[in-house]
C-alpha cells in the first residue's frame, strides 16, 4: 500500500501543534489544536477541487493545497511569542502576539469556508467538524481580546480579501492555496501594522531598523500592483514605457516612501542609513564582504548561462548548480548574525526591495534590462516556477531573513533568549541554508532509499540532520551569546521534525521549514 504524502506532512504538522500545546498549555493552544483537526479535513476537499480544476483561481500545478502547514504557522507562531513576551513581562507585544494568533485563525476559517462554500455536494461531515472549530476558537477570541483588537483582525482579515483577489487574478499559477494564505496574509497583517502607526504616530516604538520592512513592502505591493493593472492595457516593452516606469518608480520612492519612513523614524532616512552603516569599521568590512560574495553570485549565473550558449546540452541548471547559491548565502548571513544582527536586517530588507525590483523589471520587460535578466534567469527555473513570476531566490531570501526579522527582541532580555532559543535568529540558516541544501545534494548524488510516496530519500534526510548539528556545534563556537544549557534533546528532535517536514511537503520548503524550526526553537 503506497503512503499518502499528505497524510505524513499532516501527521509532522500535529506534531509540532501538539509540542507547542504542552509547552505553553492555554486557552489559544486548544484552538490551534482544533484548527489543525478541521484544516486537515478541508485539505481534502481543496485537493479534490484542485483535481476537478473548480478551485476559482489558477494554483501552482504539480503541488497539493498545503493547507494544514500553511494555516498552522501564524497561529503557532503568535502563541509562541506570546510565551516569552509573558515571561518577560512585555504586556503590549504579549497583546500583540495574541492579535496575531487570532488573525491566523481568522484567515484559515475564511479559506475553510470557501473551500465548503464551493465544494459540491456540500461536505456534511466536514462541515461538522468545521463549525465546532469555527465556535471554540470564536469563543476564545470573545474572552481574551477586546473590543478594538478584534477590529484589528477584522481589518487584516478584509485586506486578505481584496488583496487576494488583486493578485490570485493577476499572478495565476504561481502560489497554491496554502502559500497564498501564508504570503498574502502576512503582506495583509503587514500592511495593516503599517498603515495603523502610521495614523497613530504618538504610539510609534521600537528601533527604527523595524520600520524598514513594513515600508519596503507596502511599496513593492503598491508598484507591482500599480504597473500590473496599467500594463493591461499598454505594452509595456516600448522605451516610453520604460521610462515611464522608472520615473514612477522614483517617485514612488523619493515622493511618497521616503517621507513616510522619514515621519516614522523622525529622521531623514538617508542620513540616518549613512549614519547606520558608518559607525563602525566592522560594518563597512561586512558590507564589502557582501558585495563581493554578491560579485560571485552574479559571476555563477553568467557562467552558467555562458556554459549554455557555448553547445552544452545541458538546458537547465542542476539541483547542484542551484545550491551554490544557498552555500552564497549562507556565507551572507552567518557572519552578520555572529558580528552585527542588526546590520543584517537593514541589508536583508534592501535585498529584499532589490529582488522585488528586479523581478518586475524581468516580468514586464521593462528596458535595458528587461529582456536580459528572462534569458539570464531561465536556466535556473523549476517546477515551481510554473507562473509568470521566478519567485524561488525570493523565497530563499525570505526563508533566511524571516527569523531575523521576526526575533522578538523587546521579549528578551539584552536581546539574548535563553536555552534553544538562542539559536532562533540562525533557523533560517539551519533549516534551510545547511539542512534543505545538504538533503538536496546528499539525495539527489548518493540516496537510493526513497522515503514511501515521494522522491526524497531518507539518506538525505538523514545527512541533512547530521549536518544541521554539526552547524549548531559551530555556531556555538563562534557566537558566545548562546547558551543551549541542557535543551540538546529538544533542538535535535526540533531539527529532525522539520527535517521530515521537508521530505514530505510539497509546498515552498524555503518559506516554511524556517517557520516551523523558529516556532520549535522559541519555546
Amino acid at each position: 500500500m503506497q503512503t499518502n504524502p499528505v497524510l505524513v506532512e499532516s501527521a509532522v504538522v500535529f506534531s509540532v501543534v501538539m509540542c507547542v500545546h504542552m509547552a505553553v498549555w492555554n486557552q489559544h493552544s486548544w484552538c490551534c489544536v482544533a484548527l489543525v483537526i478541521q484544516a486537515f479535513y478541508v485539505q481534502h476537499k481543496w485537493d479534490r477541487l484542485l483535481r476537478n480544476g473548480n478551485a476559482v483561481f489558477q494554483w501552482r500545478l504539480s503541488a497539493n493545497s498545503g493547507i494544514v502547514p500553511a494555516v498552522m504557522v501564524m497561529p503557532l507562531l503568535g502563541v509562541a511569542l506570546r510565551e516569552k513576551c509573558a515571561a518577560s513581562g512585555n504586556v503590549y507585544f504579549e497583546r500583540f502576539s495574541m492579535v496575531v494568533t487570532v488573525t491566523g485563525m481568522m484567515l484559515a476559517l475564511f479559506l475553510s469556508l470557501l473551500a465548503l462554500g464551493i465544494t459540491r455536494p456540500v461536505p456534511t461531515n466536514t462541515c461538522v467538524i468545521a463549525g465546532v472549530a469555527s465556535s471554540a476558537i470564536l469563543y476564545t477570541v470573545k474572552q481574551t481580546l477586546t473590543v478594538s483588537e478584534v477590529i484589528e483582525v477584522l481589518e487584516v482579515l478584509l485586506i486578505f480579501v481584496y488583496l487576494s483577489l488583486i493578485v490570485l487574478y493577476l499572478l495565476p499559477r504561481c502560489f497554491t492555496p496554502g502559500e497564498a494564505l501564508l504570503i498574502v496574509g502576512g503582506i495583509s497583517f503587514i500592511v495593516n501594522q503599517l498603515i495603523k502607526r502610521s495614523l497613530n504616530m504618538a504610539e510609534v516604538k521600537g528601533e527604527p531598523v523595524h520600520y524598514f520592512l513594513p515600508v519596503v513592502a507596502v511599496g513593492s505591493l503598491l508598484l507591482g500592483v500599480f504597473f500590473a493593472l496599467l500594463f493591461c492595457f499598454m505594452e509595456s516593452e516600448t522605451w516610453v514605457s520604460s521610462l515611464f516606469f522608472h520615473m514612477m518608480t522614483a517617485v514612488l520612492g523619493l515622493g511618497i516612501l521616503m517621507p513616510w519612513l522619514s515621519l516614522l523614524i523622525r529622521r531623514h532616512p538617508i542620513m540616518w542609513l549613512l549614519d547606520f552603516v558608518t559607525l563602525n569599521d566592522k560594518r563597512l568590512c561586512l558590507l564589502g564582504y557582501w558585495v563581493l560574495l554578491a560579485t560571485l553570485a552574479t559571476l555563477v549565473v553568467l557562467h552558467q548561462n555562458y556554459q549554455r550558449q557555448s553547445g552544452s546540452k545541458k538546458h537547465q541548471a542542476s539541483t547542484v548548480v542551484r545550491k551554490y547559491f544557498h552555500l552564497i548565502v549562507v556565507a551572507t548571513f552567518v557572519p552578520g548574525l555572529v558580528y552585527d544582527r542588526q546590520l543584517l536586517h537593514v541589508a536583508s530588507v534592501g535585498c529584499l526591495g532589490a529582488f522585488l525590483l528586479l523581478e518586475y523589471v524581468r516580468y514586464f520587460r521593462i528596458r535595458p534590462l528587461g529582456q536580459l535578466l528572462r534569458q539570464l534567469l531561465t536556466l535556473f527555473l523549476d517546477e515551481r516556477d510554473s507562473g509568470p513570476l521566478i519567485l524561488t531566490h525570493i523565497y530563499l531570501l525570505l526563508g533566511m531573513s524571516l527569523p531575523i526579522w521576526l526575533f522578538p527582541g523587546p521579549c528578551a532580555p539584552k536581546g539574548i533568549l535563553p536555552g534553544a532559543g538562542g539559536l532562533v535568529p540562525y533557523a533560517g540558516v539551519l533549516a534551510v541554508g545547511v539542512g534543505d541544501t545538504v538533503a538536496s545534494v546528499f539525495g539527489s548524488s548518493m540516496g537510493e532509499i526513497r522515503w514511501p510516496g515521494t522522491k526524497k530519500t531518507v539518506e538525505g534526510t538523514a545527512t541533512s540532520v547530521f549536518a544541521q548539528i554539526i552547524a549548531v556545534a559551530i555556531f556555538l563556537i563562534f557566537d558566545p551569546t548562546i547558551n543551549l544549557n541542557s535543551t540538546y534533546s529538544w533542538i535535535v528532535g526540533s531539527i529532525t521534525m522539520v527535517a521530515m517536514l521537508e521530505a514530505y511537503t510539497s509546498q515552498i520548503d524555503n518559506l516554511l521549514l524556517p517557520l516551523y524550526l523558529f516556532i520549535l526553537l522559541l519555546l
